[in-house]
């Protein structure tokens, strides 16, 4: 019996630590590269980060990916679409909105392009400096 209650424990705990590794994106809050760059960071601390959205959000989610894929940054993990329900406060009634959740991980040569990407922004901060 203590060995199924220390299984659990452990499943608590390491879902807690999974949710510091995602990211809600909202398509009116923030830019297109704040999630860019925020998600570079997330990778860079916990090797893997999560995208979720709601709604029209769901194209800003997917363009972040595409970004970080395209870039040789990240591969995706998995993919998990669903609705969930949300009250709508003008109608009283509970509304249906999709959802998206992407999983990326980071590539093989992921420090390898952001050391290189440092690189080339600290080469341009000299050139300006110089100037």
């Amino acid at each position: 019996m203590e060995e199924i209650v220390e299984g659990v424990n452990s499943m608590n705990l390491s879902s807690d630590s999974y949710k510091k590794n995602r990211i809600q994106v909202s398509n009116t809050k923030k830019p297109l590269f704040f999630y860019v760059n925020l998600a570079k960071r997330y990778m860079q601390q916990h090797d893997e980060v999560e995208l979720s959205a709601l709604g029209m959000a769901i194209a800003t989610v997917v363009t972040v990916a595409e970004i970080l894929k395209n870039n040789g940054l990240a591969v995706e993990k998995k993919i998990a679409t669903s609705t969930v329900d949300i009250k709508d406060d003008s109608r009283g009634r509970p509304v249906q909105k999709a959802k998206i959740e992407i999983l990326l991980c980071k590539t093989e040569n992921f420090d390898e392009l952001m050391a290189a990407a440092a690189e080339e922004r600290g080469e341009i901060g000299d050139a300006d400096e110089q100037i």
